[in-house]
């Protein structure tokens, strides 16, 4: 078991963006923070780090499409959809624009936001996400290939599990959700292009342990003009769209989104 419980409380609501009932909750006060779950999760597993985002932001979590507390529709889960509907909350929210921090599913979903709708993002965090099937180690691959709605009897136990069913609208949906994670997973993707056309300062963070090697997410960042020369003594050298590299040490695909590590160098890239 997980403990993704937070001591904070926030005010939840529903907005109807695109043909969907996206669930969001907002946290704090401050320049606005959009932070996105990874597959099979939803808001509540930011939880331990919540109050430390709050404490210097108004941070929204979103339910995506078919998590936690937003009804599946009948469409696929697709990144470009996912994307739409979060650049459309922002919106509804009557917000200018805001910061947007995804984690693994949602991290590939914040990428596409700043990529498809850069006039609604002001800085990009993209945690525990990759460019390419390839990029996943073969044996994860592998087991990435079994996920379907059969897989739900073995997920009884898991916080994603028992999360769904205490805040689902359909908690009989959980294996529909697995079928869909299933297939989206066994996509052959590339989103190189997607990244080099990134307008908005990107920050890449990685594991050390993740479900891809570090050297996944130096791509990343190698393709934002990260890593090519010295940074000189005043930065000079660095990236000249502001992106940055974080690897952050002891932690792994599991624990990095709730890491007070996590936290930290986000808060440190949104304050620069």
């Amino acid at each position: 078991m997980t403990d993704w419980s937070a001591d904070l409380t926030g005010t939840g609501g529903y907005a109807d963006v695109n043909g969907i009932n996206l669930y969001y909750e907002r946290y704090g006060a401050g320049r606005p923070l959009v932070l996105l779950h990874g597959g099979l999760g939803s808001g509540e597993m930011f939880g331990p780090v919540l109050p430390l985002l709050a404490a210097e932001h108004e941070v929204i979590t979103v339910d995506l499409q078919g998590h936690g507390r937003t009804a599946d529709v009948d469409r696929p889960l697709s990144l470009d959809t996912m994307a739409a509907d979060v650049a459309a909350l922002i919106s509804h929210l009557g917000l200018p624009r805001a910061d947007v921090v995804g984690y693994s599913l949602g991290g590939g979903v914040a990428m596409h936001v700043a990529a498809n709708h850069p006039a609604v993002v002001g800085k990009l965090v993209m945690a525990s996400a990759w460019l390419r099937t390839d990029a996943i180690y073969p044996e994860l691959r592998a087991m990435q290939g079994q996920v379907n709605a059969a897989a739900a009897e073995f997920m009884v136990d898991t916080p994603m599990y028992q999360l769904y069913q205490k805040v689902a609208p359909r908690p009989e949906d959980f294996g529909r959700l697995l079928d869909k994670i299933g297939a989206f997973m066994q996509q052959e993707i590339d989103f190189t292009a997607q990244v080099r056309s990134l307008t908005v300062p990107t920050m890449v963070v990685g594991a050390d342990a993740d479900q891809v090697p570090p050297t996944a997410f130096m791509e990343i960042f190698a393709l934002l003009d990260g890593g090519q020369r010295d940074g000189g003594w005043t930065g000079e050298g660095r990236p000249a769209g502001g992106h940055a590299l974080a690897i952050l040490p002891g932690v792994t695909h599991y624990s990095i989104f709730n890491s007070p590590l996590f936290a930290a160098v986000v808060l440190d890239f949104l304050a620069e």
